[in-house]
């Protein structure tokens, strides 16, 4: 039992406060009392003072005026600790002087845990964040309006220019499912989820060499990828953005955007499509060739035949390369895309909602007949079709403004697969799969936090290949794995402290290079 008595030294009239255990001794078969000064009373207001030989912690925990606070700091440390390095704080700082801070606090609460952006006020409560009002549901929406197309193309070009050096840029779009028919921008269209649903589009630009989020745009769900590329060479133009070096897949093939992207003077790696019949005049040049071993290179532990060649683009006769590939591992899988998309082909004309950048295709495989009784009749062209699959699947073609060696070229292409896992962080990790929200103001401030989230994630996941801690952990196991660590808070002149660090807590920060605060 523990107690406490106060004695009063007769020479000083000092009162003493003692801190008493209890024990029983077995051998004497008697109770015996330890006493520790724990420190005095004041003479003249009657309070407490802890001894100084006590430390902070034991000071407070003795104290009986003292009350205490606790809050998760773990994730946010880490999170700190990354976006001081690539300068993102600052920016947002100097671009929302207002919003800065519950912009980060909304995006490092996507980070760690996900979900609902009206339980961020609640995960607030229990971690340390930077603000000190409560982010109601209310005060959220008034956060997201307030971020102005004005405001956000501020930050996206200093951005831009803060990290873009000499880095290879992955460009795709993907579709947003969405309940609300009050948003201008939500249209149905080809929803990449199949989901029968309305949808907005969200272009993403990443870097490859620096696996960080660019730039975003969102567009009209019913807007197809091709004709997207225009109008943002078009918005970097006016930002007055340096050259930049695109890597693109088929869906952004059009003899427009290519001339845009050459009159842009900007470098591009482009996935062609085989259905054009340059291409396929290309294939037949060599088709003869392509069982030699003098064309076969290993690539990625991988053997297919590559074969370049200089290429004059267009009426000015643009030079370009055209690097053409063939597998006969991924024909199999090549016939089976190919025999999906005919499938939808089909059912776009039978339907009557025909897309203008599959006429080629419309005209190639497929036979229409409209008759007064049985109306219009679709019908596969079956010697088109075997002629195709029989002689140009199992091939694929690229062309580029900047890379001559073949090996290179498909090695940059192959890497683009840091967009695709930035969409999948947005939709399953930042819960962007379906959206929820209705004004198109509201919709455009919840993309941008999402923005800033998907930084944050790519940045962290960055340092974690450098230290291998990504075969341990994904970005959110990570975060959570900080969950436990905690800032107690102290009132009065006993500051804080924080709790024990776990051995896996101590390794991720060592790894990551992040040094613990000081302890009061």
């Amino acid at each position: 039992m523990t107690y406490r008595v106060c004695h009063v030294n007769k020479k000083t009239g000092v009162t003493y406060v003692y801190e008493c255990v209890a024990t029983w001794n077995k051998e004497k078969n008697q109770s015996r009392n330890k006493q520790v000064c724990i420190g005095k009373l004041d003479p003249v207001s009657g309070k407490f003072i802890p001894s100084k030989r006590l430390n902070p912690k034991q000071a407070a925990a003795r104290d009986p005026t003292v009350t205490a606070t606790a809050e998760v700091v773990g994730p946010s440390m880490i999170l700190d600790a990354i976006t001081d390095r690539i300068g993102l704080g600052s920016l947002l700082r100097s671009c929302f002087p207002q919003e800065h801070h519950q912009i980060l606090e909304m995006a490092y609460y996507l980070a760690s845990q996900g979900g609902p952006l009206s339980h961020c006020g609640t995960w607030c409560k229990s971690h340390a964040h930077f603000i000190g009002e409560s982010l109601t549901s209310q005060r959220i929406s008034e956060i997201l309006n307030s971020i102005s197309i004005d405001k956000k193309q501020t930050f996206l070009h200093a951005w831009m220019n803060k990290i873009l050096e000499d880095d290879y840029l992955c460009y795709d779009i993907t579709s947003i499912s969405s309940y609300s028919d009050l948003n201008e921008y939500i249209k149905y269209g080809h929803n990449r989820d199949l989901e029968k649903l309305p949808q907005l589009n969200l272009a993403l630009l990443l870097g490859q060499n620096k696996g960080l989020p660019v730039y975003f745009q969102r567009h009209p769900g019913n807007i197809t990828d091709v004709t997207t590329l225009h109008n943002h060479l078009k918005t970097f133009k006016a930002l007055e953005i340096k050259a930049l070096h695109y890597v693109l897949d088929k869906g952004f093939y059009s003899q427009k955007n290519v001339d845009d992207l050459f009159a842009s003077r900007d470098k591009f790696i482009l996935s062609v499509p085989l259905n054009n019949k340059w291409v396929q005049a290309a294939i037949d040049d060599i088709y003869t060739t392509i069982q030699g071993p003098q064309g076969y290179k290993k690539i990625d532990n991988e053997i297919l035949y590559a074969h370049s060649r200089i290429y004059s683009w267009g009426p000015k006769k643009r030079r370009c390369y055209l690097h053409i590939y063939y597998n006969a591992h991924i024909r199999a899988a090549a016939i089976d895309q190919f025999n999906e998309e005919l499938l939808v082909y089909k059912e776009e004309l039978e339907s009557g909602k025909l897309i203008r950048e599959h006429q080629e295709a419309y005209n190639a495989f497929f036979v229409t007949k409209t008759t007064p009784k049985r109306g219009m009749k679709v019908a596969y062209n079956t010697e088109a079709v075997n002629q195709y699959v029989n002689r140009y699947l199992g091939f694929q073609v690229i062309l580029t403004n900047s890379v001559k060696d073949a090996v290179q070229a498909i090695q940059i292409y192959r890497d683009k697969d840091a967009v695709e896992k930035g969409f999948d962080d947005l939709k399953n990790q930042l819960d962007m799969k379906r959206l929820r929200m209705h004004s198109s103001a509201t919709v455009d401030g919840r993309l941008f936090v999402q923005f800033i989230a998907l930084i944050c994630m790519s940045a962290l996941r960055k340092e974690m290949r450098k230290s291998d801690l990504i075969k341990r952990y994904t970005v959110r196991e990570l975060l959570q794995e900080m969950e436990t660590l905690t800032k107690v808070k102290y009132s009065g002149k006993y500051g804080h402290i924080l709790t024990e660090v776990t051995k896996s807590q101590r390794e991720i920060l060592n790894c990551l290079n992040i040094e613990l605060p000081s302890k009061t």
